[in-house]
């Protein structure tokens, strides 16, 4: 089973970045997948949810509007498209696949700095 996320990097206050999560190893459609971040002294939080086939999706109040959730099943693959970033946006994100079994991504720094 594998989680490889992609995309962080350095970007500009109220620039945009997007996060990519490649699954393997495990039946990617059946799964409900979210992505996370954790900010130095900080506890994980929940920043997206998606349902298995992209119905229903939640946010965290913090990027509601900002930041859209997707998934391709046919390409295992979950996406975070981030928009108008802050500086408070800066952390690690990691991708998290959750049905009969709990997996993790190894996370993709995001910075959001001038």
């Amino acid at each position: 089973v594998q989680l490889v996320e992609s995309g962080g990097g350095l970007v500009q206050p109220g620039g945009s970045l997007r996060l990519s999560c490649a699954a393997s190893g495990f039946t990617f459609s059946s799964y409900v997948m979210s992505w996370y971040r954790q900010a130095p002294g900080k506890e994980r939080e929940l920043v997206a949810r998606i349902s298995n086939v992209g119905g229903s999706r939640n946010y965290a109040d913090s990027v509601k509007g900002r930041f859209t959730i997707s998934r391709d099943n046919a390409k295992n693959t979950v996406y975070l498209q981030m928009n108008s970033l802050k500086p408070e946006d800066t952390a690690v994100y990691y991708c998290k696949a959750a049905y009969a079994y709990e997996y993790w991504g190894q996370g993709t720094q995001v910075t959001v700095s001038s």
